[in-house]
């Protein structure tokens, strides 16, 4: 191999990890943001409401409500502290083995995908670091909720949307089976 080989392969190298850097931009950027709007929701509510003290008035529909959540989402699985760590844990594993190896490469996909990763690990955070996850966001006759549970629901919703509407969400027609042509 000549030096002009290793030369234009080291090049074609840093040219793929480019590219792939820019593609999954977002994923990263989806994944930063939810962590840092959900660690700073959290830390405002923690240090400006007093647990249980909701603002504004109780004339209003939706209230910012200082809450904790020993469970998951909305309120689900009270006391599963230790199995929801390591749920926590399994799910940020799939994220990165999905991002590694992805079997479908779609942006919406990488979206949905940073939303989830952000979530987690926001929540991981708070159990880790307090034992319990802060919520905050009440509604009349629903739980509390906070910034990274919305992001892994609307995740799972956008994944769920994207593997049964598939290439139609996009107003495409799915392709031919190129298997199906050649008998």
């Amino acid at each position: 191999m000549t030096a002009s080989d290793v030369a234009e392969s080291q090049q074609s190298f840093v040219s793929g990890i480019a590219r792939r850097a820019r593609r999954d931009l977002p994923f990263f950027f989806v994944a930063g943001g939810v962590l840092a709007l959900d660690q700073l929701t959290k830390s405002i509510v923690r240090n400006n409401l007093a647990l249980g003290e909701s603002w504004p008035s109780e004339s209003w529909l939706v209230k910012i409500t200082h809450v904790t959540n020993s469970g998951a989402a909305f309120g689900i699985l009270q006391g599963q502290g230790a199995f929801l760590t390591i749920t926590a844990f399994v799910a940020i594993g799939a994220i990165a083995f999905y991002y590694a190896f992805p079997p479908l490469e779609h942006g919406l996909l990488r979206i949905a995908l940073g939303l989830q990763l952000g979530g987690a690990f926001g929540n991981l955070i708070d159990r880790l670091r307090f034992g319990e996850v802060t919520d905050m966001f009440h509604f009349p006759h629903y739980p509390a909720f906070n910034v990274a549970d919305s992001s892994i629901v609307v995740g799972l919703v956008a994944i769920g949307a994207f593997l049964i509407l598939g290439p139609s969400l996009m107003g495409k027609g799915r392709e031919p089976d190129s298997d199906a042509d050649a008998d």
